[in-house]
């Protein structure tokens, strides 16, 4: 064999093993500790790899620190909203000098399988391709939020990347508590859903 077919050869077994090393990623837990109590998640790298390395990024960096959830969304605060869902929604909104990475590309439920059911955790966005650093946890299921789904009007869903595996109490009673409209001006984009007393983030660590 010659040099240049064993060069070839050895380029093309170190790119199987490293192809090899991503084709299966283990979920991944963090832990999140709130003024309210603490909720663990599972994520899931294998399904969602863009979505996870983009979260992490804020978890290792420590830049959730000091973020909140500040959002919650009932059956009884979406009056202007035809299709309904129940979500509280968290992340460096109002933080003072938050950092916020670039962008990421909308990975859709209907390539990651992964489906927004109870307890799901799913990145927030407006346009597709723009989730930062905002995030959300499902109440109940809401298949309005999958690729397809009529939550939002472009149809292609949000990305669902984990889900809670403890303190789902947690995210049930922040849901409950008292909300203010943070825009009256303009009902159409909140009407009653921002937390009067945000619920602060005091860390948020890989386990």
């Amino acid at each position: 064999m010659t040099n240049l077919g064993i060069a070839s050869k050895v380029a093309f077994t170190a790119l199987v093993l490293s192809l090899a090393k991503f084709a299966y990623a283990e979920p991944i837990n963090v832990n999140l500790v709130t003024t309210e109590g603490e909720i663990r998640f599972e994520l899931f790298p294998d399904q969602a790899p863009l979505t996870v390395a983009n979260f992490l990024k804020y978890v290792d960096g420590g830049h959730f620190e000091g973020g909140s959830f500040y959002r919650v969304v009932r059956m009884d605060n979406q009056e202007q909203n035809t299709v309904k869902i129940e979500v509280i929604q968290g992340g460096l909104a109002g933080k003072e000098k938050a950092v916020s990475f670039n962008p990421i590309v909308l990975e859709r439920t209907s390539r990651t399988r992964l489906k927004h059911r109870h307890g799901t955790l799913s990145m927030a966005r407006s346009e597709p391709d723009s989730g930062t650093s905002e995030f959300f946890i499902c109440i109940n299921d809401q298949p309005s939020l999958d690729f397809g789904g009529e939550r939002n009007p472009d149809g292609q869903g949000f990305a669902a990347f984990g889900r809670v595996i403890e303190g789902m109490e947690v995210v049930l009673r922040i849901q409950k508590m008292e909300t203010i409209s943070s825009n009256p001006e303009k009902l159409e984009y909140t009407s009653g859903q921002s937390l009067v007393e945000p619920v602060r983030f005091l860390s948020f660590e890989r386990e």
